[in-house]
This record gives C-alpha cells, structure tokens and sequence, in this order.
C-alpha cells in the first residue's frame, strides 16, 4: 500500500474515532502529506471539527480544506438574526471585553473586529459565535494592544515552550518587535498548532510567524 493511501486511510480512520466528525458527506484525498478535505457539512463547527481531527494525524504535514457548509433545510436564521445572537453570546461571555468587539455578518459569514488585550480574548470571542445556527464561518479581525518586553519575551516564550513535550533542541523563539517567529521541527500540524498556542499566551503579542517544518 502507498503511503499516500496509508495516509488517506489514517485520516478516515480518525474521523470515525471523532465523535464530533461526521465522515458521510465528506472526501479525503493526500499527496505527499498534504491532505485535501472536500464535500460539505450542516454547520461549521463541523468542519472545523473534521480539519482538527485531519491535522492531528501522523504523517499530515498540511490540511487543504475544501469542505463546503450547506445548511439543511431553509434556515430561518437571517443575517440580522445571526448579528443579534452574536452580540448576545459576546456580551455574556465572560472572557470577552465588554463592547469591544463589532460584529457584521453577510450571508451567513460573521466578520469580528475590534480589539483587546489578549490573544485568549481574541480566540474566545471567535469560539462563542461560531456555533451559531445559520454560519457558514467566521472572520476573526480582531486585533491586540502591543505592550511586550522583547527583552525577555523569546526566554519566557522558549521557557513555556519546553516546559510541555516539546525539545528544546527543535523550536528556537524569537522577537522582532510584538511578533514572534518560531522555527524547528514538530512531528505534526497539530504540533506546530500547539506551539503557536503556547506562545500565545504572552501578553501583548500581536503577531506569530510560525515557520516550523512537520518532519513527521
């Protein structure tokens, strides 16, 4: 067997594990451990669910996804609709500030922006509207206050780094002005997802470079 087909077999194999994935309506195909994700879904959380589980798997060292959401039905929920629910869900999350973040949708798609002190805050705010009924996906053009320390922030980003499974040997940091550039090697995309987390939670950063390889 090829690796390309172990590799498109390992990925189905992945999506029937996932709970979260609905592998029905959905087509993989890989090339040199690029893997192509197509078909379509009812939500968008469930494609961000099939993108996730595709990426976390050995050997992929890039997701094309491709997939397409087409909403059951004739959904009832218009743009006006989505805009005011999501101004409702920001507005009780708690990790969101205040009225920082507009929200403008079209088709079904919502555009976020604004800005904030945090990276986590940006994130949240995305995580709370995207599992709206009616969306199709989500722009996140927020963006965040630069403060940082460039002195000290590669040597804490590095610290928090090491501290988890990743080899200090492998990922070196560094800073030019507010971004981050990472580069080394990770065994695969969820990996090099992972460490762009991890350096995200330094206050102030506006920016990651995230240049390491999937070595596999």
């Amino acid at each position: 067997m090829s690796a390309d087909r172990q590799l498109q077999e390992a990925v189905h194999a992945e999506f029937l594990w996932e709970p979260t994935v609905n592998a029905a309506h959905i087509g993989v195909s890989a090339s040199d451990g690029i893997v192509t994700l197509t078909g379509q879904v009812p939500d968008y959380l469930a494609k961000l669910a099939a993108e996730h589980a595709a990426a976390r798997v050995r050997g992929v060292k890039a997701v094309a996804q491709e997939i397409k959401v087409v909403l059951p039905g004739q959904p009832d929920h218009g743009d006006e609709t989505i805009a005011r629910a999501a101004i409702d869900r920001l507005r009780w999350e708690v990790t969101v500030p205040g009225d920082a973040i507009k929200v403008e949708v079209e088709d079904g798609w919502i555009k976020l922006t604004g800005q904030v002190e945090w990276h986590f805050q940006k994130d949240a705010s995305e995580a709370v509207v995207r599992g709206l009924r009616g969306v199709v996906g989500v722009s996140n053009r927020i963006t965040i206050k630069p403060h940082v320390n460039v002195a000290d922030i590669s040597h804490d980003i590095g610290k928090a780094l090491h501290r988890s499974w990743f080899d200090p040997s492998n990922i070196t940091v560094s800073a030019e002005g507010s971004k981050v550039i990472l580069k080394g090697t990770v065994h695969t995309p969820a990996d090099k997802w992972k460490a762009s987390t991890i350096a995200w939670a330094s206050p102030g950063i506006t920016d990651i470079e995230n240049d390491l390889v999937v070595a596999g």
